[in-house]
């Protein structure tokens, strides 16, 4: 009984509340670049299938937007050979960039001319698609992330994938996006009848779109659509299209 009562009368031991891992308060920031580098690798899985239903580009157009999802085997081959002899001549053979391109435009900005981005149709194709155009400093903010979305479309979708994405998201005119758009747009024809002249048209403004015809072009459009009629020749008889079509 003394025993017992000598065993109540010992105070009872706290526990001593756990100190926090001194890594702990990097786990967090860690943890949500694994979450965000996941979810990445989810979207970008699920539009090798499906469809993107709409970009940044298209919701910020103040002319509003219209498109028209076609697939790569209902458009003209001359509109994919247009597409890269004026867009990226080494689609088929580079990993997503162009390192000889971006060398040029880097040396042409740093000398003070026109800027120029370099970009590839798979670097233009990532910022259509999960990205935004942007313009002064915000263009280059966004070249990190374009890299990377870059990086994961050509290891996840391959060239043939690529090539359908761009032709369907590309701005071909105001408020008006994909190729399918541009050709009802302009030629009331379908994408899968165009002709070289037409499909080199399109490819013409594609740089800029809110700014140039495709229809009745004149001066420097109708000398570089013409230009890129001569180049579906060649893009034809090298076989540079050839990845899109295995």
């Amino acid at each position: 009984m003394a025993k017992s009562a000598k065993s109540a009368a010992r105070p009872q031991k706290t526990k001593k509340p756990r100190s926090k891992s001194s890594g702990h308060w990097l786990w967090r920031p860690i943890r949500w670049i694994i979450y965000a580098f996941l979810l990445s690798l989810l979207w970008v899985a699920a539009l090798k299938f499906v469809p993107p239903p709409v970009t940044a580009t298209m919701l910020m157009d103040r002319n509003g937007f219209t498109k028209d999802w076609t697939r790569l085997g209902n458009i003209d081959r001359n509109m994919v050979r247009a597409a890269i002899a004026a867009e990226d001549g080494k689609f088929c053979s580079h990993n997503g960039f162009d390192g000889d391109a971006i060398s040029v435009a880097l040396r042409r900005n740093l000398d003070g001319g026109k800027l120029r981005g370099g970009s590839t149709i798979s670097q233009q194709t990532a910022k259509n698609v999960f990205l935004w155009q942007g313009s002064g400093w915000t263009r280059y903010l966004r070249k990190v992330p374009e890299f990377y979305f870059t990086f994961l479309i050509e290891k996840i979708w391959g060239k043939r994938r690529i090539m359908e994405v761009y032709l369907n998201v590309a701005e071909t005119g105001l408020g008006t996006y994909g190729v399918e758009a541009g050709a009802q747009r302009y030629f009331n024809k379908s994408a899968a009848q165009l002709s070289p002249a037409e499909a080199a048209r399109i490819a013409a403004i594609l740089p800029l779109p809110k700014k140039r015809e495709a229809v009745s072009p004149s001066g420097f459009t109708r000398r570089y659509g013409n230009t890129i009629r001569a180049r579906i020749g060649t893009v034809a008889r090298g076989g540079y299209d050839a990845c899109v079509y295995r």
